[in-house]
């Protein structure tokens, strides 16, 4: 399986969860079957140019962001960099802007 590939699959099955849909409701969103859209997002099968153009019309999403990257992955990457650096950083510049007092301590 390609980057591609897989990176479609991820995207198809972050935007289906993000929206709270399950495999039923896309694909009756999509006029297709459960099985329809559970082949895709097992690899099994590939989506034609018109079924990805109705899983990202029912997703509401533009069709590239099925393919640009993993959405997922960008976002997971985003909360590790937030929990890793950001919140040290932010606390650090609380605690000097807001010393603790000798009464709070």
């Amino acid at each position: 399986m390609s980057k591609y590939e897989s990176d479609f699959i991820a995207n198809l099955i972050y935007y289906r969860e993000l929206r709270g849909y399950t495999q039923s409701v896309l694909a009756g969103l999509c006029d297709r079957t459960k099985g329809n859209i559970g082949v895709i997002e097992s690899g099994k099968s590939a989506p034609s140019f018109e079924m990805i153009l109705k899983i990202a019309d029912a997703l509401e999403i533009h069709p590239a962001d099925l393919f640009l990257r993993n959405a997922s992955q960008s976002r997971e990457d985003v909360r590790k960099f937030f929990d890793e650096e950001l919140s040290v950083k932010m606390r650090e510049m609380v605690e000097k802007r807001f010393p603790v007092s000798e009464s709070e301590e």
